[in-house]
């Protein structure tokens, strides 16, 4: 399950990727926007700025923008560096792999295979996926709303 700490990580991203590339958004304008608590969000944006998601600038004109054009930020990467592996459970994991104590053999663990075929799912749409198409995604979505009003 997605986190409050990555969704709210997706939804600063989003909305930088609305911006005038190169234009800083203030943290608290973020925050404002999408509903999110301020110290959290500054929290969540130092993980992104670590991660290599986001550049800040301090002072004055100074905020946050997308390290890199959003077509470039798979939403996978944004997840992973938020709220960790996307396996549901640590066997399933590519990169963060650890043998359950409890499974005596994993080849015919019924609950891992499963969990592989999950961690898949979801690895192929949030890797498949850029911040530029999530974004598309809600501009159609509001779109779509307004025509059917």
């Amino acid at each position: 399950m997605l986190t409050n700490k990555g969704k709210y990580g997706l939804k600063a991203m989003v909305h930088l990727a609305g911006l005038e590339p190169g234009k800083p958004a203030l943290v608290a304008d973020i925050a404002v926007a999408n509903q999110i608590p301020k110290k959290f969000l500054d929290a969540i944006l130092g993980e992104l700025r670590t991660a290599g998601l986001v550049h800040s600038k301090k002072g004055r004109g100074g905020g946050y923008v997308l390290a890199k054009p959003a077509a470039e930020i798979r939403v996978g990467d944004i997840v992973r560096t938020l709220d960790g592996p996307l396996a549901p459970i640590a066997c399933a994991s590519k990169n963060y792999y650890r043998r359950c104590d409890d499974c005596r053999t994993e080849a015919h663990c019924h609950v891992r295979l499963m969990m592989l075929e999950v961690r898949e799912a979801i690895a192929r749409v949030l890797d498949h996926h850029s911040l530029a198409d999530m974004r598309a995604l809600g501009e159609v979505d509001e779109a779509s709303l307004m025509y059917h009003i």
